[in-house]
């Protein structure tokens, strides 16, 4: 069946793996990246599939309610999976309002342009919002967060996104808006701007760069490969119900300065280095604001729903990525300098 479907943030990290898997998979569906090209958009991650036929690049940016209008007249959408979103907590606490301008006003101007497309036609639509596990809280020693588990969010980043949850389940409710949602936890792998961990912390073990670790180091997250997610959106977005929400997790939980010890090691073999090198890098920092002690996913429901599970274990999958940064240097030095967002100007900018 033929579909156009529209894919927000598709040049970021997790969304440019959910474009390669749908322009690959669908080879009679139209894939529309729109990606405003910010800081860690890199058109770069997709140079695989970008002369693909069923591929195309808009760039634009959410918070311009007006192109996203024009776009969806253009292009007629059967979906949207959204991706677009600030999502750096660091970056949320110095500069709150770009969260809010990106993660909730530029989500109601794609719902504000769905409900205007899809007026009198909404069957076989359907809007699926890409939201965090960090809208739940926090967590103490026990427990899981579930699909029920109550709002609590302690961030500005975790405030917003929990904002633009809260409006697709009310356009759904108000305007029959159909739609899906998914909170996911911690992503890792292949392609992820190095502000994040564990890129950034392969960096720095690469250049013996200290490796500031917040706190005491015990703050726990569940890890969830990118390549797993990508393959569990696919589900989600032809299998799953409308009006669900849907967690999405590794069945792993690991503390951060576990997580380093072991990426230390990983590094240590990598590099050829003496083993407990890369550990002597660890530098303890103060902690951060409003920092969430622990997360963990319950995923049985789309285990059980849509038979989704992880492919690789944690150990595996760290061991995956850190084989890629390393044998991707060049992308590495191309993200840190900046200048793969010469790569739009270079593709697009003249066609």
């Amino acid at each position: 069946m033929k579909k156009t479907i529209l894919i927000t943030g598709g040049a970021g990290f997790i969304g440019s793996h959910v474009v390669r898997l749908f322009v690959q998979k669908y080879p009679a569906y139209t894939i529309v990246n729109l990606d405003a090209l910010t800081y860690a958009g890199n058109l770069a991650n997709l140079s695989d599939v970008e002369t693909a036929s069923n591929y195309i690049f808009e760039k634009a940016d959410i918070n311009d309610a007006a192109h996203m209008d024009a776009l969806f007249a253009k292009y007629q959408f059967d979906g949207v999976i959204h991706l677009a979103a600030e999502s750096h907590v660091d970056r949320s606490i110095t500069d709150p309002l770009a969260f809010v301008r990106t993660n909730i006003i530029g989500t109601v101007n794609l719902l504000n342009a769905a409900k205007a497309a899809w007026k009198g036609t909404m069957e076989g639509k359907r809007f699926y919002h890409i939201s965090t596990d960090e809208v739940y809280g926090t967590l103490g020693d026990t427990g899981l967060f579930e699909e029920t588990t109550p709002y609590d969010p302690n961030s500005p980043y975790s405030a917003s996104k929990a904002s633009s949850d809260h409006f697709v389940r009310a356009y759904g409710e108000t305007y029959g808006l159909p739609y899906v949602i998914t909170n996911c936890s911690n992503n890792y792998g292949p392609n992820q701007f190095p502000e994040k961990l564990i890129p950034l912390f392969i960096n720095n073990i690469k250049s013996n760069k200290p490796l500031p670790v917040y706190g005491d180091g015990k703050y726990t997250r569940d890890w969830l490969y990118v390549i797993d997610h990508a393959i569990a959106i696919d589900l989600v977005y032809h299998k799953g119900k409308n009006e669900e929400t849907y967690n999405i997790g590794g069945f792993n939980e690991w503390q951060n300065i576990d997580l380093i010890k072991l990426l230390c090691t990983i590094m240590d073999k990598k590099l050829e280095r003496t083993p407990g090198t890369s550990e002597g890098l660890i530098t303890y920092v103060t902690d951060r604001p409003g920092h969430d002690r622990r997360y963990a996913i319950d995923a049985s429901k789309i285990n059980e729903e849509l038979g989704w599970k992880p492919s690789v274990t944690f150990e595996q999958g760290l061991e995956q990525t850190v084989s890629w940064y390393l044998e991707n240097q060049a992308w590495l030095d191309n993200v840190t300098s900046g200048n793969y967002q010469d790569y739009y100007e270079n593709m697009y900018a003249s066609r």
